[in-house]
């Protein structure tokens, strides 16, 4: 018996909106690499005739009309690209006088059937029923009636009415069972390919118009494999790749899955215009998987059969020899080229490819930046480049870009070479021989500085630019600054000057003036760094005499505001919120971060290595000491990562403030008071609202996360709130009420049960408090802190992290104390290999605290260390009669552990601290001592955050950020190891 083997195509296509000419091109490409690699059947992605992305252009009867023309030119084609190969195309199409989003069946030139799409995308960035209606009629099936021009072009085979079957139909070929879905189908909860399968239908394909967005790729994958894991079958997945005209980009992925393992998958990202993939399949198999399973018997028996369009055709048949295509439908196939080699056996199951976060946001904006790029006419990119990890991250996704480009290029890449001599100015046997000399012509980066500016954010701008090898300009601004200001004194205030908050100004004008900063970056009405981006933009290619066949001659200038920051509105309106196009205005800052360091080893660009560990600022204060003392967590109110919290819970969740409040004082129940989760929601509610109307005018950005406030077309909200929300506010501040007192209640129970200590009471509280002014005047930064250069804030933020510091150094003694015998050995330091400095708390100092509860009450005490005992008691239990385990070990182990389950709270507090307090002890004569205090500080957070498994991770980013001072000094030893960390816990050297 002869196995029914078929050889199937599906294919990546990177089709642009009302791009009919080049859509058709990429089409029929597409059909003849099929037709070379042996498939018998093509299927193409949703829409692909017109482009997915054409919106309210749908609604002109050229769109429909265009596509039919296109239609008609397949089926003529002189090549004869339909014959001997069923080729499946999505185009829309009007019957009855409603519009519908459709698949169409071609062969031997023939239209066998048009299948309207059944369920419609219309959520996220998705609007289709704006242009389209569902098909209704399950199981129905009428005719349609062609157009003239594609009657004509189908001659002969045609049938001699003009007409053919519409609707919810499935093919019955010779050899075979075939029926398509389309996109959204396959994510419906009733997705018609069970009922499909259940049928009898064997190959089953999907012409989709999915767009990346991150981390999804996996859940689609899922899907798919899950489409034939239940009930057996081929199952085809066709998707667009590349920009078609807007903030999308399709991320391709194409694939063909079998009895739920994937057999055949194409790239996610790619510069290719064309990727087709093809996969031989034996139906045979998918008989003996289906008959194996008796409840899938049992349905299928009791299953109506759908409407069967016949074609006398055979799937599996060989393609036969060349001859013209003059015989009707039902005849046999032809070819216009000598058949390849059948495959004899079935293609193999693979891994699916999956990408890293880090890699998506590398190469998913890299391909969209270089679509817009050839397409739009410009000769480059030009980047406000600040040395910030935003900005940062701009200039290493186009040098992503750029090696992309050169690899595609020097693989042979016919279309990208055409577009990468036009928009370079290469000449016709020139090609860039490196990512860094193409981005030398493509990429200009410009770091305009003011007086605020800091010495390391200009010198991080200029290194990353070397490395990315753009060309790159540094300015300094002030004149610009001053002259503005001074047209404000003259014109407005009568002679007076604002002034900077650290200059004796208030709020309002500190607040004016950081806005003349902001807007010096990017605006063209008096927010004059905007204005000299896209003046430029306009003049660096003449300036620079880069050549360019387009005869454009200008440049894109590209936005550096993310996700966050844009949903809490902290940016002024018209600066970094404005822009040509903007790459990573859906991405929060948290992946960037993790994106710069990823990229400072596999892009290349150590450098973004220190831009990641630099505390964000918008360096718009004076500096203080040479050191920006503005931080952008602090000014605004709130971290970035309870910003993507927020922003999860607003637009995933669908949470409104009272909601918000709700799944918030759930999250962090026990480690902030319910009034102080009321605040924060409250502040962030109000914040959203007060600058809401900033996001409809947003730069156009590629859209990657799912919370985006993108107001164009994905965040449909009003920008006009009562900024004080007095209904929700009040019931949230009942909720805390309600929450406070419930804690309180159960605090006074755990105070009445039996613990063996006293309450506490005003003298304890003194003591402890004595106790801290005291420590200020300890250590070896006791010249520093009690110096003129320390201001009270400093000593201020030194006091919180020093509580920090003895937070985690009293849970260890805790526990060492607790601990039961044998549990470790103790391991005194070699007396003759140390040397002994003060010890952070004196003995009488450490037994205050215990009894104080580290600067909280007794009763908060007793319940942590009661808790510290059960999870020692619960985790770390002897392994063993000879089990034993280091003492250093033992308290990293502990820390963690204590901070997972009691203190989560502590981390962003801790982080922020140690990264402003590092900022600000750099320019220090005893600059080593205090950096191996804030390192020692550095690797207990990691420790406390990250835990051990990433422990030598970050132990390799502290030496990074810390490099070049280690170098200046030669000295620098920085207690790096668990072992040196735990003796810093002990107050040793």
């Amino acid at each position: 018996m002869v196995r029914r083997l078929a050889t199937v195509a599906t294919c990546n296509l990177n089709q642009w909106a009302m791009d009919f000419e080049g859509n058709l091109g990429r089409i029929k490409d597409s059909i003849r690499q099929a037709r070379a690699q042996g498939a018998s059947y093509r299927v193409g992605p949703e829409l692909e005739v017109p482009g997915y992305g054409c919106e309210d252009h749908f609604l002109e009867l050229d769109t429909v009309a265009h596509s039919w023309e296109v239609l008609a030119d397949l089926l003529s084609d002189p090549e004869d690209l339909t014959g001997g190969m069923l080729v499946d195309v999505g185009m829309p199409v009007i019957h009855r006088g409603v519009m519908y989003n459709c698949r169409v069946f071609l062969l031997n030139r023939r239209v066998l059937l048009i299948r309207p799409k059944l369920n419609l995308a219309n959520d996220g960035n998705y609007r289709e029923t704006r242009y389209f209606a569902t098909w209704k009629h399950r199981g129905v099936v009428e005719t349609h009636r062609l157009p003239e021009g594609v009657i004509a072009a189908m001659g002969a085979a045609g049938p001699l009415d003009g007409e053919v079957p519409f609707g919810d139909a499935v093919l019955k070929l010779k050899d075979a069972v075939l029926a398509a879905e389309t996109c959204e189908e396959l994510f419906t909860p009733a997705a018609p390919h069970i009922g499909l399968a259940l049928a009898g239908v064997e190959i089953i394909s999907n012409g989709s118009g999915s767009h990346h967005q991150l981390r999804k790729l996996n859940q689609r994958l899922d899907l798919i494999r899950g489409a034939t894991a239940k009930a057996g079958g081929v199952y085809l997945y066709a998707n667009q790749r590349g920009c078609d005209g807007g903030r999308l980009y399709f991320d391709g992925c194409a694939c063909v899955a079998v009895n739920g393992a994937l057999v055949a998958q194409g790239g996610q990202f790619g510069l290719a215009d064309v990727e087709v993939v093809t996969a031989t399949v034996d139906l045979d198999e998918v008989v003996s998987y289906r008959c194996a399973i008796s409840s899938l018997r049992e349905q299928a028996s009791a299953t109506t059969c759908p409407h069967l369009v016949s074609v006398d055709w055979a799937l599996c048949a060989p393609p036969p020899a060349t001859t013209p295509a003059t015989t009707p439908a039902t005849a046999t196939a032809t070819a216009t080229a000598p058949p390849p080699p059948r495959a004899l056996y079935p293609t193999q199951p693979i891994e699916p490819r999956i990408l890293r976060p880090e890699e998506e946001i590398a190469y998913g904006p890299a391909c969209w930046l270089w679509d817009y790029l050839r397409r739009c006419g410009a000769s480059g990119f030009l980047i406000p480049l600040s040395g910030g990890a935003d900005s940062s991250s701009v200039a290493a996704i186009v040098g992503a870009m750029c090696q992309l480009v050169v690899k595609a290029a020097a693989e042979g890449d016919p279309r990208v070479t055409a577009d990468v001599r036009r928009v370079a100015g290469y000449g016709p046997e020139e090609l860039p021989q490196s990512a860094q000399e193409l981005a030398g012509r493509l990429l200009s980066c410009v770091y305009m500085g003011t007086a605020n500016s800091s010495r390391e954010t200009r010198e991080r701008a200029k290194v990353l630019a070397e490395q990315v090898g753009a060309y790159h300009l540094s300015l300094t601004i002030d004149g610009v600054v001053e002259a503005v200001v001074s047209l404000f004194a003259a014109a407005v205030s009568g002679g007076r000057r604002p002034q900077f908050r650290a200059h004796g100004g208030g709020t309002a004008e500190n607040l004016a003036l950081q806005n003349i900063q902001a807007r010096l970056r990017m605006n063209i009405q008096a927010r004059l760094r905007m204005v000299l981006a896209f003046l430029l933009a306009q003049l660096l290619p003449w300036v620079r005499g880069v050549p360019n066949k387009s005869g454009a001659g200008w440049l894109l200038v590209l936005g550096s505001a993310n996700v966050d920051e844009c949903l809490r509105g902290y940016l002024t309106k018209y600066d970094c919120s404005s822009a040509d196009i903007n790459p990573i205005g859906s991405i929060s800052k948290a992946d960037l971060r993790s994106f710069l360091q990823w990229a400072a080893t596999h892009l290349g660009y150590p450098v973004l290595a220190q831009v990641e560990a630099a505390p964000p600022t918008a360096e718009l204060e004076p500096l203080v000491e040479g050191q920006q003392p503005q931080l952008d967590e602090v000014d605004m109110g709130m971290t970035y990562a309870e910003l993507s919290l927020y922003g999860r819970l607003r637009k995933v969740a669908r949470a409104g403030p009272v909601a918000m409040y709700n799944a918030c004082a759930a999250m962090w129940a026990g480690r902030l008071a319910p009034a102080a989760i009321a605040t924060k929601v409250k502040d962030f509610f109000r914040f959203y609202a007060i600058n809401r109307h900033k996001s409809t005018v947003l730069t156009p950005s590629y859209h990657m996360e799912s919370y985006s406030p993108d107001d164009n077309r994905f965040d449909h909200r009003q920008f006009l709130y009562n900024i004080r929300w007095p209904w929700q506010f009040r019931r949230i501040d009942q909720l805390a009420e309600r929450d406070t007192a419930a804690a309180a209640a159960a605090a006074a129970a755990a105070a009445a049960e039996p613990s063996g200590t006293a309450a506490a009471d005003g003298s304890t509280a003194e003591k402890a408090a004595d106790l801290a002014k005291a420590w200020q005047r300890k250590g070896s930064l006791q010249k520093f802190l009690n110096g003129s250069k320390c201001d009270d804030e400093f000593r201020k933020l030194h006091l919180e992290l020093k509580e920090l510091y003895q937070e985690a150094a009293n849970a260890r003694t805790l526990l060492l104390d607790t601990a039961p015998p044998g549990a470790y050995d103790t391991r005194p330091a070699p007396a003759a290999t140390r040397t002994r400095t003060p010890p952070l708390v004196t003995p009488e100092e450490e037994q205050a605290i215990k009894d104080t509860g580290g600067y909280g009450s007794v009763a908060a005490s007793k319940q942590s260390y009661d808790r510290l005992v059960q999870l020692f008691q619960t985790i770390y239990r002897p392994r063993g009669p000879n089990a034993r385990q280091k003492p250093e070990e033992y308290v990293i182990d502990l820390l963690y552990t204590y901070n997972k389950q009691q203190n989560k709270s502590i981390n962003d507090k801790l982080e922020h601290l140690a990264q402003r307090i590092c900022g600000r002890w750099r320019q220090l004569k005893d600059r080593e001592t205090v950096l191996k205090r804030v390192a020692t500080l550095l690797a207990m957070w990691a420790v406390r955050i990250d835990g051990l498994n990433q422990i030598d991770a970050f132990r390799a980013a502290v030496r990074g950020a810390l490099a070049p001072l280690q170098e200046a000094t030669g000295k620098l030893m920085l207690p790096l190891t668990p072992e040196d960390t735990a003796q810093e816990l002990k107050g040793e050297d």
